[in-house]
């Protein structure tokens, strides 16, 4: 442990060549011996706790699941006479036909989905000869020493230091950020040069001064609490030079604090879904919706073309101060660009470990998603590229009835669960055994099966604690705020 390291000198007085031992020596030898014993009791007795809670939290979600699909098969005649019931009223039949209409579509898509995986492939990095320049650029707020770490893992990548510019942009933190960024420059000289926002303007604001400083070919944003493994920025640029019309691309994102909570072993899981899969798909499509402000890369000239529509972007008459990536990755689509995925370029970011952060996070992705997908609308029907629209436009109708029907699907779990309580409970746990199953056994394929049973857990979490932050995000889609950028 650092700053608690013992040594020789400390116990034998100098004073004594004979190496007689002084007693107030002795006696602060024996005091930092005890702190050291006391630290690693308590580290290791933390960590048994964690796991013998970790253990019965899974014990406690099979337990759920399989009693849910005990009563979900004991309920069977129920089951038939509450649909029934819903066939001999017009909205009951109404609503089973919608439902029953948007399950198949979900089935096909996901069939779909899967043979699309399947022939997906990363593309291999280029040479060093033919790697463009880069411009790799770091915001931050409130970071602190991550932000050290950050520069750090960018500066030890497998890169050409002639054709990589590192900028850090503190944006007006409150804490030492600005500090780690004068570390990080004295132990790393030139390779990066460090920017501080006169106040705190937002990202976008700090992206947009680093996209005017930038002289690299291609854009690099990497968030400030993100490693990079040293492979990731050759293979995130690589694929602009093997696809000319290539406008971004996203990499896959994974967590890096998965060891310390619970929270973010299930978002570990659902983060190997969401970019190993759904994002593999999406880059078949020549149409990833999103780059994420993990790790993302940029052409150049494409930002150019869109960063003034960009920066002064506004939602119901106030400025965007949320889902600047995935703003940005609209407006390269609707160049005609396509947006691409790299699997073989890892980033590991910081995710929350407490419910609240996870709720304001997704909380603000919500919005991004309801913003963004009216701003597609406006272009994903026309003529906006040469290559193939079908994907693009399959990708935008599943998401927008995905939002489309947030308001419908909450009322009636209300009315499902106040009529028919039992009901609602056996076949809610019985249908996150059968649909999370997929993410369980993509994730053991990818990483593991010790982990992947984490997928179990947080589906429980999602359907029973944050099955609101749609239908809320919908509602308050004009209100501005990051929600978790100012300090604890």
């Amino acid at each position: 442990m650092e700053g608690d390291t013992i040594t020789s000198k400390e116990f034998y007085s100098p004073e004594h060549d004979a190496g007689i031992i002084d007693e107030q020596v002795l006696n602060n030898f024996i005091l930092r011996v005890n702190k050291l014993t006391f630290k690693q009791t308590f580290l290791d007795n933390a960590f048994a706790r964690i796991s013998k809670l970790n253990t019965l939290v899974i014990l406690g979600t099979f337990a759920l699941l399989f009693g849910g699909a005990y009563l979900a098969y004991e309920f069977q005649d129920d089951f038939e006479q509450f649909n029934l019931d819903r066939m001999n009223s017009t909205i009951g039949l109404s609503f089973m036909i919608v439902a029953g209409a948007l399950f198949f579509f979900k089935l096909s898509f996901f069939i779909y989905n899967v043979v699309l995986y399947f022939k997906y492939k990363p593309i291999e990095s280029v040479s060093d000869e033919e790697l463009p320049t880069v411009t790799v650029i770091v915001p931050a707020y409130n970071e602190g020493k991550l932000v050290y770490d950050t520069l750090m893992s960018v500066v030890a990548s497998d890169f050409p230091e002639q054709k990589m510019q590192l900028l850090a942009i503190d944006d007006g933190s409150k804490d030492d950020t600005w500090y780690w960024m004068q570390e990080a420059k004295k132990k790393l000289g030139d390779r990066v040069e460090i920017f501080q926002q006169p106040k705190n303007a937002g990202k976008r604001h700090a992206l947009y001064r680093g996209f005017n400083l930038g002289t690299g070919e291609i854009f690099v944003t990497i968030d400030s609490d993100s490693i990079v493994k040293p492979d990731t920025l050759r293979n995130l640029v690589s694929p602009f030079i093997t696809n000319e019309n290539c406008g971004a691309v996203a990499g896959n994102v994974q967590v890096l604090n998965n060891q310390k909570a619970m929270l973010p072993k299930m978002l570990n899981v659902s983060f190997v879904m969401s970019f190993e899969f759904i994002r593999s798909v999406e880059s078949m499509l020549g149409t990833v919706l999103c780059t994420p402000g993990a790790l993302a890369a940029y052409r150049s000239s494409a930002v150019f073309k869109c960063l003034p529509e960009w920066i002064n972007q506004t939602f119901m008459g106030q400025p965007s101060d949320i889902g600047e990536d995935r703003a940005m990755t609209n407006m390269i689509l609707k160049q005609g660009k396509t947006v691409l995925f790299q699997r073989n370029s890892y980033v590991l970011t910081n995710v929350p470990e407490r419910y609240t952060g996870l709720y304001k996070m997704f909380i603000r992705w919500g919005r991004s998603n309801v913003r963004e997908n009216l701003m597609m609308a406006k272009f994903v029907f026309t003529n906006f590229r040469k290559e193939s629209k079908a994907g693009a436009r399959l990708l935008y109708i599943n998401q927008f009835l995905s939002i489309a029907m947030a308001y419908p699907f909450l009322l009636f779990m209300l009315f499902f669960i106040a009529v028919h309580p039992l009901l609602f409970i056996a076949s809610t746990f019985a249908g996150i055994l059968i649909a999370a199953s997929f993410p369980v056994f993509f994730y053991a394929k990818r990483h593991g099966i010790s982990e992947s049973v984490w997928a179990y857990t947080y589906s429980i979490l999602y359907t029973f604690g944050l099955f609101w932050i749609m239908p809320y995000a919908i509602a308050t889609a004009g209100k501005r705020g990051w929600l978790t950028r100012e300090l604890s």
